[in-house]
């Protein structure tokens, strides 16, 4: 297979890790994106921190549409804000153009359980183009796929528990905001915590029109009940302001949050299972204080019970390298809005990641073959079972009563 060709759609801080781990694992980035007009026509080498131009412009996110109808693009990186509706235009772009995409944007990672209107239509549109859309980053393996893994070496679970900590500072500002950074306590009652203050008939409404705004542990805990094969019966999130015990500076907002204001929220989403399994999830983010760092937290209580803790994650990189990662399975996924519980998990790519394309197309014809040591045979050590043409490169012209002889590639004629 011929270079990945890659967008960056967002120019922002996350961008800087998702076009520089690309680039270093031999994607090519033909095109780059965002609504700061002060970045427009300025080479993404300035989100890079890197004098050396990279040769891509950053171009008006208007003119996004336009540029995936004139060229070819095998993947964008949607690296915006958190919410699925906000981002929904975007994955349209890509859906109707038939290039597949993946987003940071944290309800992405699952959101058939917050907006599962949109979700539905955008599946349609995406399998009607043959592309895969799915969310990412560093929820697809620290809360999902090593919870996941961790409770296949359990017997029986009785409940889950996470915790994880983040530092808004590292993401920008529509995650601060989201957040409640900077806010009154009284402001962040009114703007953040009233969507918990419903009833369960109430939030169903909300869920079903697509206006219901959830913390990120929401769509987790969907995904973790979809990939552990658990059917929720009822789901409630409770969301609580993070105080400053003294003056904080935020580079991100540009401001002082005041002694006494919010510097974030926690966000505690708990679900109840019908095999009686409970999980109980938890994320913090909020401004930092000098003394504060990340942390990743996670027990599995049953038999056995396990805890896992990570302290310090770097976790704006490993979102982004998540995501970089994922670029592959999302290549040769099942077309639609595909979430990352149907896909393999993820894995450290040592390659360029083209390579591991060019060994999926490599099996798949096999597959076609109707014969899986279609390829080892042209080793002769076996017989090639192809009676019609073989779709391996070239025609190949081996049948069931002939041998693959030593020199023949499954693209010469033996």
């Amino acid at each position: 297979m011929e270079k990945i060709k890659m967008v960056q759609y967002g120019c922002g801080k996350m961008s800087k890790y998702t076009i520089k781990y690309a680039l270093e694992k031999g994607v090519e980035l033909v095109g780059a994106f965002d609504v700061d007009k002060s970045k427009i026509g300025k080479d993404v080498s300035i989100v890079l921190d890197d004098a050396k131009k990279v040769g891509v412009k950053i171009q008006d996110a208007k003119d996004f549409d336009k540029f995936l109808q004139e060229n070819p693009v095998d993947v964008a990186i949607v690296t915006t804000t958190s919410l699925f509706s906000e981002n929904y235009p975007i994955y349209e772009i890509c859906a109707k153009n038939g290039v597949n995409a993946i987003s940071t944007c944290e309800e992405a990672f699952y959101a058939q359980n917050s907006s599962p209107a949109l979700a539905e239509k955008l599946d349609a549109l995406a399998k009607e183009n043959g592309c895969t859309i799915c969310g990412s980053g560093y929820q697809d393996v620290f809360w999902g796929n090593l919870i996941s893994v961790l409770a296949g070496a359990t017997h029986k679970i009785t409940t889950i528990r996470g915790k994880s900590s983040y530092n808004v500072e590292d993401y920008g500002i529509s995650l601060a905001k989201v957040h409640g950074a900077g806010l009154s306590v009284k402001d962040f009652q009114k703007e953040i915590a009233s969507v918990d203050e419903i009833s369960d008939e109430e939030r169903a409404k909300m869920i079903k029109e697509g206006t219901y705004a959830p913390s990120y542990m929401w769509n987790v805990n969907g995904w973790l009940c979809s990939k552990l094969g658990l059917h929720v019966t009822r789901q409630t999130q409770k969301t609580t302001p993070q105080i400053a015990t003294e003056d904080i500076y935020s580079s991100t907002l540009d401001m002082t949050i005041k002694k006494g204001d919010c510097t974030g929220m926690s966000a505690i989403v708990t679900t109840e299972t019908e095999e009686g399994t409970t999980i109980i999830s938890e994320c913090i983010g909020k401004v930092y204080r000098k003394d504060e760092f990340d942390c990743n937290d996670w027990t599995i209580e049953g038999e056995p019970s396990t805890r896992v803790v990570i302290e310090r994650p770097a976790t704006a990189e490993l979102t982004c390298a998540s995501v970089i990662n994922r670029i592959v399975e999302v290549l040769v996924a099942e077309p639609g809005y595909t979430t990352t519980d149907q896909m393999p998990e993820n894995i450290y790519k040592s390659h360029n990641l083209d390579e591991y394309i060019e060994f999926v197309d490599i099996f798949e014809e096999a597959e076609r073959c109707g014969e899986h040591h279609h390829h080892d045979c042209c080793g002769g050590h076996h017989h090639c079972h192809c009676s019609d043409d073989c779709d391996c490169d070239d025609d190949c012209d081996c049948d069931g009563e002939h041998h693959c002889h030593g020199d023949c590639h499954c693209g010469d004629e033996d």
